[in-house]
């Protein structure tokens, strides 16, 4: 059996520490033709993944108008099923009762007592007018009159 000679520890650690610099040299130099490279084709690439983006944008803005609107048509479908008019008119009158038992709770005066009111309003003002048309139109006759106390 024939054995190669051995370099000697201090050889390999010297061989390994020329080879060291230029290894990190060849590194230093890739990474500088890296960046050269980047520059060079960064813009066309980065155009490039903009017009990509904006055809993959477009695809699932579709795909969501699509899912919508059947999510829509099947949402109506139940809600003519589940409901028909007569069910919304009575929810309706169920809300205007409600409302209605809720401002009558405050004091409110109803629909029917503030038209009522309006009318006995708008007689009394006929009645005023045709009763005195002249103390009506003074702006004296509006006014109290103060008496000085002595």
């Amino acid at each position: 059996m024939a054995t190669t000679p051995r370099k000697p520890a201090a050889a390999d650690a010297a061989a390994d520490a020329n080879a060291m610099p230029t290894s990190a040299h060849n590194i230093w130099l890739a990474g500088l033709g890296a960046l050269a490279s980047a520059q060079a084709e960064g813009s066309k690439a980065f155009e490039a993944l903009v017009k990509q983006g904006m055809e993959m944008q477009s695809k699932t803005q579709a795909l969501a108008k699509e899912g919508m609107a059947e999510v829509a048509e099947r949402m109506e479908a139940m809600t003519r099923q589940a409901t028909g008019a007569a069910a919304w008119n009575r929810l309706g009158g169920i809300f205007e009762s409600r409302v209605a038992q809720a401002l009558a709770g405050l004091g409110m005066p109803t629909a029917q007592e503030l038209t009522a009111l309006t009318a006995r309003v708008e007689a009394l003002e006929r009645a005023l007018g045709q009763a005195s048309p002249k103390a009506a139109a003074s702006p004296d006759s509006a006014r109290p009159v103060r008496r000085k106390n002595s």
